[in-house]
């Protein structure tokens, strides 16, 4: 198996505007030594291994294993801010993204049409460069975000045909119990739901809506390829009045006229 381990460690370093002499003397070792890492000349040991995961609070397994080159911009930050998805027990997810011309990364738009295919494609940097993009300027530059059309009725008052805007979850030990968010899925492709997470304890996430009718179900978590945290949605259409709450205040109203009618009744005896 490739290991990823000097080009790594020379990617954090420089990402830190550190130079050889800077990182040798941290980890108490000669530059030269360091220049043989970096350039794969010399092969670490255990301890050196340790040493460079502790300087750069990156698991070793991450370290040795995985290409950080190929991590998009918002990846590469929750690498840095301590999301080490080996550390966590989850499998490294690496995003297909795309940037503009001043190198912010654009929120791709996944419509209807393109769910088929985006459940297919959805790693194929190819095809996720021929998603129309567009920007929200209010929204984090620090985060990933991707917009996806929902269909059906499972998730009013939320409507069909709503454009959902996601964030880009990591780690998925940090899914929210009760907290919408976009899943794909190899069988079901792509879901709005209602997440309750079982990851621990089960294996699995249960999938809720909205709507009543619709029942829940479990989803194996070796099934699901992405998951998207809800940030806001977009719609032409104002959702539908509810009419079970708008019913219950009418009787509350009547209820409490019928008792000041009652009261007044008492007060003219």
């Amino acid at each position: 198996m490739k290991s990823y381990f000097s080009s790594n460690i020379k990617l954090l370093r420089k990402r830190r505007g550190r130079t050889q002499d800077d990182i040798a003397s941290a980890l108490d070792m000669k530059r030269s030594t360091l220049s043989g890492y970096e350039n794969e000349v010399a092969q670490p040991g255990v301890h050196v291994l340790v040493a460079f995961s502790n300087l750069f609070k990156v698991a070793i397994d991450t370290l040795l294993k995985v290409d950080l080159s190929s991590l998009s911009e918002s990846q590469f930050r929750q690498l840095e801010r301590g999301y080490d998805v080996f550390i966590s027990g989850s499998q490294l997810r690496v995003l297909s993204t795309t940037i503009d011309q001043d190198n912010n990364e654009n929120i791709e738009v996944v419509s209807e049409k393109a769910k088929a295919g985006y459940t297919s494609g959805f790693a194929d940097p190819e095809y996720i460069k021929v998603l129309p993009t567009f920007q929200l300027p209010f929204l984090s530059k620090e985060k990933k975000y991707r917009s996806f059309q929902i269909s059906g009725d499972s998730m009013l008052p939320i409507p069909d045909g709503a454009w959902i805007t996601a964030e880009f979850m990591q780690n998925w030990n940090l899914i929210k119990t009760g907290h919408p968010y976009i899943v794909l899925t190899i069988d079901d492709g792509i879901v709005f739901k209602i997440a309750e997470n079982n990851i621990k304890s089960e294996g699995k996430l249960r999938l809720h809506s909205l709507n009543s009718l619709f029942k829940s179900y479990n989803v194996d978590i070796n099934q699901v390829r992405e998951v998207w945290k809800f940030v806001n949605y977009i719609s032409p259409e104002i959702p539908e009045a509810n009419v079970e709450r708008d019913d219950l205040v009418e009787e509350v109203k009547q209820l409490r006229r019928q008792v000041q009618s009652i009261q007044t009744k008492l007060d003219l005896r």
